[in-house]
């Protein structure tokens, strides 16, 4: 634990990283893994990830990235691509998946999706999207702790273009939609980032004991 509290000390969002240095197959798979294993809503997990290493498909996105240089100079970019709207489809899909890992039968679900269709189902296209996207968000945040864990450096990124990101990675054709991208890889001795101190709000201003 106390390791763990130790490596959250250690991570930033990085700002500049060596492009020498890219991520192990074994690493990545082990991160790739811990947004896989993350918690989400009912278990739905309404969203896809891609997991960008191309350089020519990154230097399209860079500049609907602002130009950021992570974009390009990072081992791997992570695009979490939410579900635009919640279909009944996607709920026998996921009944069947849990059918076949749980090995028991579909039917014997019906509660379960009885109560999809009455909580989900019934918001509204907005209101799904929302929720899609906020699903997306507890998964990077199981990204960037397992990559700290690993010591491998990460940064969270909201500055792009979704529509543009949507566009150039085809998004919308699979009824998904970029909701947040983080980069991957390791630091560069150059990123003086790395050196300033982590100011967070103190114990006493973030934590209410009731």
């Amino acid at each position: 634990m106390d390791t763990y509290i130790e490596n959250l000390e250690w991570r930033y969002a990085t700002k500049k990283f060596d492009q020498t240095r890219k991520i192990e197959a074994k690493d990545l798979e082990k991160l790739l893994k811990s947004i896989q294993l993350s918690a989400s809503s009912y278990g739905m997990q309404p969203y896809e990830v891609l997991v960008v290493k191309d350089p020519e498909m990154r230097q399209k996105l860079q500049p609907v990235a602002f130009n950021q240089s992570q974009i390009t100079e990072a081992s791997h970019l992570i695009v979490f691509a939410s579900l635009t709207s919640i279909s009944e489809e996607h709920v026998d899909a996921y009944l069947d998946n849990i059918s076949k890992i749980r090995d028991i039968q579909v039917e014997k679900l019906n509660g379960f999706k009885d109560m999809l269709a009455n909580t989900v189902l019934k918001q509204s296209a907005s209101d799904q999207k929302a929720w899609a996207e906020k699903q997306a968000y507890i998964a990077l945040g199981n990204l960037l702790s397992a990559a700290a864990n690993y010591k491998i450096d990460a940064c969270p990124m909201e500055g792009f273009d979704a529509v543009k990101f949507n566009e150039i990675l085809g998004l919308k054709e699979k009824g998904l939609s970029a909701t947040v991208i983080a980069t991957i890889g390791y630091r560069s001795e150059k990123d003086v980032a790395q050196h300033a101190k982590k100011v967070r709000k103190n114990e006493k201003q973030l934590f209410h004991h009731i």
